[in-house]
């Protein structure tokens, strides 16, 4: 089956930094555009940042430009977070996100199970 994992959530003091993982299977990941949402209890979800295949492109919401970093290593078939600086604002959800995913016949958008990002004092 298509499937994304995520991992590496938890609770963090505003300023600290934590790294989210993400492990694909089932599609051969090197091929797709991959992204990293959130969701806030109450709010939309929100496109927190993409990558290209080969990670020579990346893109970022405004509210985490310059404090969180997307990368990929298509060997280990895994995209990461790291995210440093957090803010109470960046409480949420996290999500792994592969948008367009050929899939036996058609086309996919395959989603994770999620990781909750905690920031508080």
């Amino acid at each position: 089956q298509v499937q994304l994992v995520e991992s590496g959530g938890g609770a963090v003091q505003p300023g600290g930094s934590l790294r989210l993982s993400c492990a694909a299977s089932g599609f051969t990941f090197s091929m797709y555009v991959m992204r990293w949402y959130r969701q806030a209890p109450g709010k939309e979800r929100e496109l927190v940042a993409g990558i290209t295949s080969i990670g020579g492109t990346t893109n970022y919401a405004d509210s985490v430009k310059g404090r969180f970093t997307i990368s990929r290593d298509n060997a280990k078939n895994a995209v990461y977070l790291q995210m440093n600086s957090l803010k109470r604002e960046d409480t949420a959800v996290y999500y792994c996100n592969a948008p367009d995913v050929r899939y036996l016949t058609g086309r996919v958008e395959v989603w994770g199970q999620g990781t909750l990002v905690t920031v508080s004092s």
